[in-house]
């Protein structure tokens, strides 16, 4: 699956021109590949932090999946360019939050050209039955403009939590 997400009207960026997503299903395993390009060194990096559970990343660029399956509950993961990542289950929208156990770490790794990013994220463990999905992402420029960019928007402010954002559908896994 391939899209383009798009930028929050109330949030438009700078210098950032496109946020692409490339998502691949391998069973249980979800592959993600965030293209974001715009004017080169406009896009903001974190400090490389390693592969570690860190909360707070969504205040700076950072990579966003939200999982659900049947019902209302779903799964929240965070990506960090620099490596850092987070996972929290909801029982419902932004109701019951609680950190998700992960049997192991996503693997995310960034490559930053000329004129785009790249971020590459292995995800192990999203479940092999049907999915809904909301792939966004948050985009803080060098010089301080943030941008929130999703499949869809639903409401006069960005909020990824909003079910209208949840539009992407994997069936089953083979």
């Amino acid at each position: 699956m391939d899209v383009l997400l798009l930028p929050h009207p109330t949030t438009p960026p700078r210098s950032i021109a496109t946020v692409a997503c490339t998502l691949r299903r391998d069973g249980a395993a979800l592959n993600l590949r965030y293209t974001i390009a715009g004017a080169p060194g406009a896009l903001l990096l974190a400090p490389g932090a390693g592969q570690e559970r860190t909360d707070g990343l969504w205040r700076t660029t950072c990579m966003e999946l939200f999982v659900g399956d049947a019902g209302e509950a779903y799964r929240e993961y965070n990506f960090s360019p620099s490596g850092a990542w987070a996972a929290y289950a909801f029982v419902a929208r932004r109701t019951g939050m609680a950190a998700l156990p992960m049997r192991a770490p996503p693997r995310i790794e960034a490559r930053q050209g000329e004129d785009a990013t790249l971020v590459a994220i292995h995800l192990p463990d999203a479940g092999t039955g049907p999915l809904r999905l909301g792939i966004t992402a948050v985009i803080e420029e060098t010089d301080g403009t943030k941008s929130y960019w999703a499949l869809r928007h639903g409401g006069d402010a960005p909020d990824f939590h909003d079910p209208d954002c949840f539009v992407a559908q994997l069936p089953p896994a083979d």
